[in-house]
Formats: structure tokens, sequence, C-alpha cells
């Protein structure tokens, strides 16, 4: 199937041409037609599927035939809320690419930078606003910006909305809005709090699903990589020998991890820079668009601040750290192998982490290649290690040689069952970088 075969008008053609567009995804071409048709739509889809494109073209070519048949100052008719600034960003690029043949106006707004620019821009008017919950509705509230024409409403991510507590603030927003208008809501995941929220206020919606969460693309070559917790700098270092690894995006549990793991690589000559959320709106997007040209070859993210990273042709991704959440990792890695490329996800596991390795694999249903004989591969020691501090030795003399016996015991069993025996405990959960 092609664009032209979904009915789409010639100015949005030819900007989709413009930008290599020629055959839609799975998800674009089963909720265009729906959304041209101006039917309420609830999508479940992965990252990289290409879910801007299903809303942004059926919402432009509506507004643009609206347009034609009305005269008047410019006023807000489409809301598109995304959790985070840089997804936000990266949706008001796409409204901006596949508009550059009509005269529709979008503006993006999100909170850490001055409000001075934004205001100012609503001031001139606007067709399409995207924006992220807390800006919005401290503009609202300031009488910066009016909702009473709103005929479109998306929410983008809905399921990190969700995770990041922003819920509240997304269904104060949809109290300003008019009765009468389109919803759409794209989520990876669809947790009962946004399926209740979306049988609230949709009118018999069209439900499409494609890749669902526990699914990775083929596209993608997974690998795993069982080393010690302290060896992992060494690892990644040595993995970035490899010129082939062009562009990189490694993703740390944490914010200080994030700026260790730049630390350590600058050290060594590699360019890299981090991006979460303790750094200033400037600073992530100026690394963002030296990742994206190339002028640093690495880029350390926290999965807060990577949601809305869409780099072109990104060969690599690298888990420096395991997620704690299985289908976080399944967002992770779909940040390769987009739009018909390849890439390489490959992975660290310490033993710590080995809980979260076999839930990975439960997730996906499949097996993850395992690289053995590497320089940096785990050793029994490391195992040993790690069941000792578990298992203290007593400071009481007259317990000491059944603790002993006991770690004897314990150690020779973790070096003769596998790291993913199922009898092992889960590591218990880390604070995340919230």
């Amino acid at each position: 199937m092609l664009f032209e075969n979904l009915d789409i008008i010639k100015p949005i053609q030819k900007a989709l041409q413009d930008e290599g567009y020629s055959n839609p995804t799975p998800i674009q071409a089963k909720s265009i037609p729906h959304l041209l048709e101006g039917k309420d739509l609830l999508g479940c889809a992965q990252t990289g599927t290409g879910k801007t494109a299903a809303f942004a073209i059926p919402i432009l070519q509506r507004v643009y035939n609206e347009q034609k048949n009305s005269r008047g100052p410019r006023t807000i008719k489409a809301v598109v809320l995304a959790p985070t600034r840089e997804l936000a960003i990266q949706i008001e690029e796409s409204f901006t690419a596949y508009s550059q043949y009509m005269d529709i106006k979008s503006l993006v707004i999100f909170g850490g930078v001055s409000q001075n620019s934004q205001t100012r821009a609503l001031r001139e008017g606007v067709d399409i606003l995207i924006a992220t919950p807390g800006r919005m509705l401290d503009l609202y509230s300031q009488k910066f910006i009016n909702l009473s024409k709103v005929k479109y409403f998306v929410l983008d991510e809905a399921d990190s909305m969700l995770d990041m507590g922003m819920i509240h603030d997304v269904k104060r927003i949809i109290s300003h809005l008019p009765q009468v208008r389109q919803n759409i809501f794209f989520s990876a995941t669809m947790p009962n709090e946004i399926s209740k929220l979306a049988n609230s206020i949709f009118k018999d919606p069209i439900k499409v699903e494609v890749a669902p969460v526990s699914s990775t693309t083929e596209t993608v070559k997974q690998s795993m990589y069982f080393v010690s917790k302290k060896q992992k700098r060494a690892l990644l270092i040595d993995l970035l020998k490899d010129k082939s690894i062009q562009s990189v995006l490694v993703f740390s549990r944490t914010k200080h991890g994030a700026n260790k793991i730049t630390t350590d690589l600058l050290k060594v000559g590699i360019e890299a820079c981090a991006i979460h959320g303790n750094k200033s709106q400037n600073a992530r997007q100026l690394a963002l668009s030296n990742f994206k040209e190339g002028k640093i070859r690495v880029l350390v993210a926290t999965d807060i601040a990577a949601r809305g990273i869409d780099v072109d042709e990104l060969s690599h991704v690298i888990n420096y750290d395991l997620p704690e959440v299985a289908e976080t990792y399944v967002h992770r890695i779909g940040r390769t192998g987009r739009a018909g490329h390849t890439g390489c996800a490959m992975s660290f596991c310490s033993m710590e982490e080995r809980g979260y390795y076999k839930s990975i694999e439960k997730l996906i249903n499949k097996k993850i290649p395992v690289i053995k004989d590497h320089p940096y591969e785990a050793s029994s020691n490391d195992v040993a290690e790690v069941v000792e501090k578990r298992n203290p030795r007593s400071n009481n003399r007259g317990n000491n040689r059944g603790n002993s016996n006991n770690q004897r015991s314990s150690s020779s069993r973790s070096n003769n069952k596998s790291w993913g025996s199922n009898n092992r405990k889960k590591p218990a959960k880390k604070t995340s970088d919230k």
C-alpha cells in the first residue's frame, strides 16, 4: 500500500515524498482511514512504529479542509499532549514537516524554560498546540490559552503519563475541552486507568493494535553480556573501540550513573554526552542536536529523558543497566532498527540483575543470545562475592563454623547453577530515575 491510496490530499503527499515516505507503516495504514472519517481511536503500538504520522496526517488534512471555508484569526483546533519535552518537540517537528505546503501553524510548549516566547507565539495565533501537561495548565490558568475551539485531542504515550504521575493533570485539561471533539489515544501498553479514562470520554472508538509491547522487532539483533558490575565500564569502552558502532544510545538506570558513564568515556577520548532530568532544557537539546548531527558518537540517557529521542539510522543501543521493568527493555531497543533499518541492541547483565534478565526473556518469549568467552565475563568469584554480601558471616564466634559451611554450600550452588535459575530470588528494586 502507498500513502496515495489512503485518500490523502496532495499538499501532504508532496510533503511526505520530501521526507522520503512512500509506504505507510501498519499503524498508519490501520489508523489514518478511521481518523479521516472523524472516528475516535484507541491505538496500542510500541515506539518506532510511526504513531506520530498516524495521527498528525489526518489532523492536518481535516484542519486544512476546514480552513478553506473559514476566515478569521487563528484559533487552537488541535491539542496534542506528550509526557516529555523531547517527545513534544519531536511531534511538533513532524507536524511542521507534514504541513510545509499548507498554511497551518503549530507550536510546542513545555516547562523548564522561559514562557515569554511561548506566550508571544500564542498571542500571534496557532492552529495546533503540542504541549506537556504542566506547562499547558500553567499557561491556561494565566489565560494565554483558549481551548473553546478545539476539535481534536491527542494523548500520546498515555501509559508514560500514568507512570510519571501526570494523569491528574491530563484529566484537568480534558475537563476544559469542548464536549464535542475527536479523541485519539496512543499507548505502548493499556493499563486499567488508561482504559477507564478512554471509556469515560470515547464514543464508539476504533481500537487498533500492532506490535504489542511484548514483542521485539526482528530488525534488531540482540545480545547479552554476563559481566560483573565493576567490569561494565571496561566492557563498554572495549566495545566502543569497534568503529562500526557509528551512533550508540547507552541507557543508565539513574542520573548519577549517566553522568559517571559519560565521564568515564570522555576520559578515554570517546565523545559522549549525558541527557537526563537534572540537565537544563538547553543542555538536553544541545546534546540531542549534536548526537543527531553526528558531532558526538555516544548519548547516555535515562529512560525518562529518552522518551521522544528519534534518531534516523541509530545503529546501536546498549543497556549498561538492565531496566527493572521488562517492558522498558522493549522500548529501549526499539530506538534502533526503525523504519526498515537494521540495528543492534547489546545488554550488560550483572549478577544482581539476573532477575531482570529472566523477566525480559519471559516477556518477549525468546532467548537473548549470550556472548560468551569475552574478556570481562563474570567469574565464579563474582557470583560468590554477591552471595557473600547477601549471607554475611556472623560476628558470633560460636556460629562461625556453621556460617562458613553455609557460605561454602551457597557458593557451590551458585557455581553449579545458571544465572537464569528460577530458584533464585529476584533482586530488590533499586531507586529509579523518576
